[in-house]
């Protein structure tokens, strides 16, 4: 267990991979196959997303890029691990060493990807290279209050809902949204792992 000074480990860049999926750092290179992977959906029209349009990609590689050299960020290519096809990105942001916290976020995945193994198959890897590799004292989520499915997928995560941050960040369009706090501990990882574990061994349908 981790104690008030910080991180067994630093965060650095690493590949986790593992149940279909190959988490990768992300590069400039990822462009073109990050861009094609939003265009699944056409993702960057949903209002309480954060994922770039067609001409924004660079740059939102850039941005999270920058918060990896801060210190606060380090984000991730999601990609099939059978095709080695660029599906999405997440990564962990909000980084504070001293207290050994960090939060996971800006995740996202093509359509086609959504309602699959995917999502349980990230948060799976991402928690446990955070609290067994990195001695995480608590991981964070945060999300958008419209954001409803987002939401729900945290919470089968068996996260806990901390509470509402009113008027507390800008979206895309311009608008004041209130986000929701979501939080797991590190003495929560165990059952956490077992049952995502378990959600993985059940039959799924293919996606659409």
């Amino acid at each position: 267990m981790p104690d008030a000074q910080g991180f067994t480990h630093s965060p650095a860049p690493v590949t986790l991979e593992g149940h279909g999926v190959r988490l990768v750092p992300l590069q400039m290179a990822h462009a073109p196959a990050l861009a094609q992977a939003a265009a699944d959906g056409e993702l960057w029209t949903l209002r309480v997303t954060s994922v770039p349009g067609p001409d924004a990609t660079e740059e939102y590689i850039h941005q999270a890029l920058a918060g990896q050299i801060a210190g606060h960020m380090l984000p991730f290519a999601v990609i099939d691990a059978a095709s080695g096809q660029v599906i999405g990105s997440t990564r962990y942001h909000d980084i504070v060493p001293a207290i050994a916290r960090l939060e996971i976020g800006y995740t996202w995945y093509a359509r086609s990807r959504q309602r699959s193994h995917v999502n349980t198959a990230c948060k799976l890897l991402l928690l446990s290279h955070a609290f067994d590799t990195l001695g995480a004292a608590v991981v964070g989520w945060r999300t958008d209050n419209y954001n409803f499915a987002s939401q729900r997928a945290i919470e089968r995560l068996g996260a806990h809902r901390d509470g509402v941050l009113r008027h507390h960040a800008l979206r895309a369009d311009g608008s004041v949204r209130d986000t929701v706090m979501y939080s797991l501990l590190a003495g929560e990882w165990p059952e956490v792992e077992h049952h995502l574990s378990d959600q993985l061994q059940r039959p799924r349908p293919s996606p659409c």
